[in-house]
Formats: C-alpha cells, structure tokens, sequence
C-alpha cells in the first residue's frame, strides 16, 4: 500500500515516546516527562491578547501570503538587526515558516536530487534525516562527540561524499547536545561550503535560550554566510509558541527563492493573525525572553546539580533546555526510566547513531518535579 519511500522512513521518535508514556498512564503511573522538548510556561500575554485582537479582523480569514505578511518580514529583518546585528532585505532574504521544522523538512526538495547527499550532525533533530530521504537523498553523518566538544570535524568528512553534497546542517545551540558553536567554527563552515558549494542550512531555534551571560550567535553573522547558506528560526521556544507554528527563514534570496518555490506548491501560508502576534513578539519587550530563561537556568542547575550527586559526570549547558546525559545504554537506561521511577528522558540513539551512550533530559517541567525525578532515580540506585 505504501510508497517504497517509507521503507526507509524510521518512526517519529517523540510519537513512540508519547505512546509508551500513554502504556504507563494507562496504568495509573505519575508520569514525570522530561522527554519532548515543549515549552510547559504559557505564551505571554501580551502576545496571546494580539492574536485575539487580529483574529477578529474579517480582513485576516483569507488565504496569507506565501512568503509572509510584509510587515512580518520587516519585523523579522529587525529583530535579526537588532538581535545579532546582521542585516536583511526583507523582501528577498526573509520567508515565513509554519515553525522552522516546516523549512527543515521541505529545504531538500529544492536542492536535493536523487542519490545526493546531505551532510547531518548525529547526534541530530530528525527531521534533517527525514527531510532528506523525502528527497531520496543520502544521509552522510558528522559524528558530535564529547572529545570533539559536539562539534563536526568537517575535515573527516570524504571529499567524494564532499564532492557530491548539496546541503550541509548545522545546529548550535545544539539539540540535543546542548553544546554551543566554539569561535571560528561558523568561518570554517563557511569556508568548506565556499570550496565544495554545497547550501549550509544553520538551524538557530534555541539561541534565545542561554544562561549565565552567554549569547548565542547567528551563522549570518559570519563574513560570507550569505553567499552560502540561510539560517532557520522559530519563535516557538523563544516565546513559548510551539503550538502557533510561526517561524522564519532568512539569509542567501536565492536559496530562500528556491525553499520558497517548494512551499508555494505544499501549503498556503501561515494565518494572518498568527502573523500579527508574532509582530508583537518580535518587536515588542523582550523581557519576557529573559523571564523564561531564568526560569530554565534554575531548573537546569537543580537538575545537574541532583545527577552530579547521583555519581553522573556531565557538563553544565550554556544554552538549550536540555542536558545530555552520558550512559552506558541509552535504550536500557530510558526503559528503566520509565519503567521503574515513571520519568520520560530521550534515549540518544533516537538522534543518531552517534547518540548511544546518552540521554536527554528536557527541562520544561517545574523544579519540584525535576527534584521528585532525582530522587525516584535515587531510589532506583543506577
């Protein structure tokens, strides 16, 4: 019945999380799910009340722009001046998304062509992955190690596998690896990108989500990232707005043209109000950013802070609401999570192959329940 295609289309990894979390909830467990990365604090008001507002305007109920409000894309090619100091045309250099995962997965339709290859990180979202097997493209892996600080050695990547690539992906701040983009790794990108032309595609969903004084770049940034590459962005984890699907990509017009080209033939746009609030979003105060981050940073230090006392050696994240915990089996380690305490954490193999030996752990539930999963792990003895 199905297209051969989906042989090889692996299953969604958060899915099957959610249906064994369902298995234990069926059996009346206490679910504590640090699983799936979504946003448990609200979507801030003033937000919410412009959405309410515009999605009272009859002139908002009909079919939106392809490519974004105008005054969406100025919006975004501000807060891109204002946040990261890179400047955009908003015409040209910025499309509307339905959540960066939109352009993700449909980016390799444009450039992909049977056989080609794509350049992913493993451990990595999966959707790179997926994304490039719609295309009938070929995965080729950039291992994330420990030793390597998570970052590619772009270096050991085979120059025919070089020669033949169409895409290159990078993430930092990482999922899951939550480890942060070290000075001169954007210019060495850009640099393999310049010498084998291949699209750079640097997924920046999490650089709004930093603690103790770190600021996440934009790969734009860097001297010739627009020549090669665009860089996706969503306001899901930033504002709490993981359910509006509303996002942006931006950088190379002749990128976005073709990422564009795509879209206008697979979905008709992102609802004006939804626009409107994000407007709001971007432009308006961004104390509320900052808010969100404190709340993280003090969920992110009780969870360290209780796996270090459980005997667990692992960094402390500068950005992202994760923490990638090595083990010694990701799959064993997860099944007893759940099985035995009742806790949700991602298995790392679900990323990659290059995700054995660590779990992640999401810090979107509050302080009390993360201290409660402490200890039900203390109770388990691991």
């Amino acid at each position: 019945m199905y297209a051969s295609r989906m042989d090889n289309l692996p299953p969604y990894l958060f899915a099957r999380i959610d249906e064994m979390k369902a298995e234990q909830q069926k059996k009346g467990v206490d679910i504590i799910d640090l699983g799936v990365g979504d946003p448990d604090l609200p979507t801030p008001p003033h937000i919410v009340a412009a959405l309410c507002k515009a999605a009272q305007d009859p002139d908002n109920h009909h079919y939106p722009s392809y490519a974004g409000m105008p005054a969406y894309k100025s919006a975004v090619a501000g807060w891109y001046r204002k946040r990261f100091g890179v400047t955009l045309d908003a015409g040209k250099e910025v499309l509307a998304l339905m959540g960066s995962k939109d352009g993700i997965a449909h980016i390799a339709e444009a450039f992909v062509n049977p056989g080609d290859y794509v350049l992913a990180p493993s451990p990595g979202y999966p959707v790179y992955r997926t994304g490039t097997l719609f295309a009938e493209g070929k995965v080729h892996d950039m291992p994330l190690l420990r030793e390597n600080n998570f970052v590619p050695v772009l270096a050991d990547i085979p120059k025919k596998v070089a020669k033949e690539a169409k895409i290159l992906y990078i993430n930092y701040p990482n999922n899951p690896t939550a480890a942060v983009a070290p000075p001169g790794f954007y210019k060495e990108v850009v640099d393999f990108a310049t010498e084998h032309d291949i699209v750079v595609v640097s997924d920046n969903a999490y650089s709004e989500i930093a603690y103790d004084g770190y600021s996440a770049p934009s790969f734009l940034g860097t001297k010739g990232a627009m020549e090669v590459g665009i860089e996706m962005h969503s306001l899901s984890k930033t504002y709490n707005m993981t359910g509006w699907r509303i996002g942006m990509a931006v950088g190379n017009a002749g990128i976005l043209a073709g990422l564009g080209r795509v879209k206008t033939n697979v979905d008709s746009g992102v609802f004006n109000a939804v626009q409107h609030a994000a407007i709001t979003a971007l432009s308006g105060p961004q104390d509320c950013v900052a808010d969100a981050c404190k709340i993280y940073q003090e969920r992110r230090d009780v969870l360290v802070r209780g796996l270090r006392s459980l005997g667990f050696d692992l960094p402390t994240p500068k950005a992202t609401f994760y923490v990638w915990l090595p083990v010694k089996d990701c799959m064993a380690f997860s099944a007893r999570l759940l099985n035995e305490a009742g806790i949700v954490a991602t298995p790392g193999v679900g990323f990659g192959a290059s995700g054995e030996g660590y779990v992640r752990f999401a810090i979107t539930r509050p302080v009390a329940r993360i201290q409660e999963a402490i200890e039900r792990m203390r109770r388990m003895k691991l």
